[in-house]
């Protein structure tokens, strides 16, 4: 173990991600989850190419990195954001380590941003934030609309191991139904969740899968346990004159109409 490599991660701590060092040691060994993010990537990774050599990421929320490190170790060039600078000294410092400051471009930014965002990525790795968001489906059609061919993405979930056949309508007098067990839906907490404040969306299953595919995703696998491998749909799903896009246009302030009141 380097004491030096030590003394920069009491510094740098508290630590969410244990990241592995090249000299073995760990940077939150003690993680109550384990090895984590580790035995998430150890299932993803098989899904993924080896040579990710001229793809372009997006890793949102990065947090110390970990993900980042793995990509761009395979080739990949990574741009990756976290709103929190203390999880982004930690980035830099690791990627000072693992010397990858080349091919990684830490940024603090909101989801939200990406908005404007004129480029669009290969890969975008969404992991662990979309339940901190406000406003979870409009994250999704962002993200759509610069996800060139792949997105990761990952939720915490509720247990609700149901399916439902849904209609392609529903009736006002048939609104019971919403509430039958496998119904996509999502719960709201208004205060806190794991003594986490920001956790403000649980769905179900039913919900992300279908979050995702009205976003323009299509689910190809699910590698781990609220982990899915998704590829951008081809064809565009919403027209521009669409109320969807209208609205998308609306809320991003990307709209030509301007308040004059």
């Amino acid at each position: 173990m380097s004491i030096e490599y030590q003394k920069n991660i009491d510094q740098l701590a508290p630590w969410f991600h244990n990241v592995h060092l090249p000299d073995g040691t760990e940077t939150y060994p003690e993680h109550p989850l384990g090895d984590f993010p580790y035995f998430k990537w150890e299932k993803i990774q098989e899904c993924l190419p080896k040579d990710l050599n001229n793809w372009t990421v997006l890793d949102i929320g990065c947090n110390a990195g970990f993900y980042s490190f793995e990509l761009a170790q395979r080739g990949a060039f990574v741009t990756a954001i976290d709103i929190d600078d203390h999880y982004l000294n930690q980035a830099q410092w690791l990627a000072e380590v693992f010397k990858l400051t080349s091919k990684i471009k830490f940024i603090n930014a909101q989801v939200y941003e990406l908005s404007s965002c004129k480029l669009k990525y290969d890969l975008v790795w969404y992991m662990g934030v979309s339940y901190h968001l406000r406003y979870p489906l409009l994250a999704l059609d962002i993200l759509s609309r610069i996800t060139k061919n792949t997105l990761v993405f990952q939720t915490m979930t509720f247990p609700d191991k149901c399916t439902y056949d849904e209609p392609f309508d529903v009736c006002l007098n048939d609104r019971h139904i919403l509430g039958m067990p496998g119904w996509p839906k999502m719960a709201f907490v208004e205060r806190s969740l794991a003594g986490d404040p920001t956790n403000w969306w649980v769905p179900n299953t039913t919900a992300v899968k279908e979050m995702l595919r009205a976003s323009g995703f299509t689910i190809v696998s699910n590698p781990t346990h609220e982990v899915y491998l998704c590829n951008k749909n081809s064809i565009e799903l919403i027209p521009k004159d669409d109320i969807r896009d209208i609205e998308y246009h609306a809320a991003t302030g990307q709209s030509n109409k301007h308040c004059c009141w």
